[in-house]
């Protein structure tokens, strides 16, 4: 950057606080007080809910700032502006308790961004300063302005009549707290059933006949039911495990005694096996085995119902986190993640109840990432669930996930065209031996499941030029495929 421009960038970012800061219509004084503003501004000191910072006065907040004319043809400027850079730097400097708190913390999008997304600084008809409320339909509702739970029900669908009180009867925008457990992640005001039980009594009658009289009162209401609304009946989760969504509950259960469940079997294994056979001869046989599917099957899947396809519970991660620690780690730490491991779940590249390929990998080599990263992937639309399915049916994943998944500029089988054309993908000669090939492929260049910068690249580098130069350095010509990349001369020129 020429030296003029960095200069002048410089300057820019100095005094971009300034500029950002409004002409002030009329001058006033360096020492004018907040009776002054209150002159033009009573406005902002009234309403039904009005900022108790207004009681310390408006320089609590704002300063003035006045600047000098340059000549007696001008008149001096004033501008006012906040005291710190941002809104959501203003109000933390009292409000420090909302910032969250350190390590993997869950914090609403608009805290971090910008305060006055919901409120208005100074005073608003609504408590807590809010531009809206929390309560009505779209339009009504501050929270519906980004959040779509409740809207556009289908026909046959449910709806969740919480949703009538407002949104804040179960949810506390400002909470914080480790992400990995729920009541943080979706700022609930307290963790489900107690919260789901300040509404529904356990010893309603009704309530009673419609779980079969089976005890629920210490159960996940969200395993069974969605939280806002369904394309169900009764809130019922997208995905129903066959005997549950037919009513056949005495299949797996057999009346309650004393209060607990019973079941049909000696333990939970044993009843998954009498219908799911298949499965269990899989787990025992299959040349690379999973430890963890040699446990119960419910430690893994919901017996009744999901959110999440295959039945998975809670969601798709959290089971292989709870003894993958390295993985798990990587999910509160790292800062780019694999979406189709961390969001989507595991089961997208592995098979949880054993496979052929070690690590439990559906594919071997490039072929696992080009299931979904190839020019040529087909996956197969899904019409009666919205999904869609890829490695031949073994996994369903969202039917917009192909939405937001590059598809690699790729030739000649797969094997080069990325990042550049004709760059090698699959293989490549050893510069130190031109008569011998070196195994290359996608994870030469990339992490699997996350990564320090956007491209999740092995050298937790944004910029690919670290990475390029451990094949492209100075001291040799680049590595060169008959097939794919012609050799490049050295510069021998002196500078």
């Amino acid at each position: 950057m020429p030296r003029n421009t960095l200069i002048t960038a410089i300057i820019f970012l100095m005094f971009s606080g300034v500029a950002r800061a409004g002409k002030h219509p009329v001058p006033l004084e360096p020492n004018a007080d907040a009776a002054t503003c209150v002159q033009c501004h009573e406005n902002k000191t009234k309403g039904k809910s009005v900022h108790s910072a207004m009681q310390m006065g408006c320089l609590a907040c704002h300063e003035i700032r006045v600047v000098k004319a340059r000549d007696k043809k001008h008149e001096d400027i004033t501008r006012v502006k906040l005291q710190k850079a941002t809104p959501t730097g203003q109000c933390l400097s009292c409000h420090d308790n909302l910032k969250g708190s350190a390590g993997n913390s869950r914090v609403h999008a608009p805290v971090k961004r910008n305060c006055l997304t919901c409120h208005d600084p100074h005073t608003s008809a609504f408590k807590n300063q809010l531009k809206k409320d929390t309560v009505g339909e779209r339009g009504e509702n501050l929270c519906l302005g980004c959040h779509t739970e409740g809207l556009n029900v289908p026909p046959k669908g449910s709806r969740h009549a919480a949703l009538d009180m407002g949104c804040q009867t179960c949810h506390v925008n400002h909470k914080t707290g480790e992400a990995d457990k729920r009541e943080n992640r979706f700022h609930l005001t307290k963790e489900v059933p107690a919260l789901c039980l300040d509404c529904h009594d356990v010893k309603d009658e009704s309530l009673a006949r419609a779980h079969r009289n089976q005890p629920f009162a210490s159960a996940d209401c969200l395993t069974c039911h969605a939280a806002h609304a369904s394309a169900r009946p009764k809130l019922a989760q997208r995905f129903l495990h066959q005997p549950f969504e037919s009513g056949a509950c005495d299949v797996c259960h057999a009346p309650a005694k004393d209060g607990k469940v019973v079941l049909t079997q000696s333990d939970t294994r044993a009843l998954c096996v009498t219908c799911h056979q298949e499965q269990a001869k899989k787990i025992e046989s299959a040349k690379v085995q999973h430890p963890g599917a040699q446990g119960e099957c419910v430690a893994c899947h919901s017996p009744h119902a999901s959110a999440y396809d295959k039945l998975f519970q809670p969601d798709p991660v959290t089971p292989c986190e709870s003894c993958h620690s390295q993985q798990a780690e990587m999910h509160k730490k790292r800062p780019v993640l694999h979406k189709a491991a961390f969001r989507d779940g595991c089961y997208t590249c592995h098979d949880g109840h054993g496979g052929d390929n070690p690590k439990l990998l559906r594919a071997q080599g490039n072929r696992l990432c080009l299931e979904c990263h190839s020019p040529r992937r087909s996956p197969k639309q899904n019409e009666a669930n919205g999904t869609v399915s890829i490695f031949n049916g073994a996994v369903n994943l969202p039917g917009y996930y192909f939405l937001q998944v590059p598809a690699l500029d790729l030739r000649a089988g797969d094997v080069m065209g990325h990042p550049i054309a004709n760059h090698p993908v699959l293989a490549t000669i050893d510069r130190s031996d031109p008569a011998k090939k070196r195994s290359m492929g996608c994870l030469s260049c990339h992490h699997a499941h996350s990564g320090a910068a956007e491209g999740m690249l092995v050298t937790d580098t944004r910029n690919s030029m670290p990475l390029c130069n451990r094949c492209h350095d100075n001291a040799a010509p680049p590595p060169a495929d008959a097939l794919t990349l012609a050799p490049v001369k050295k510069d021998t020129k002196k500078k």
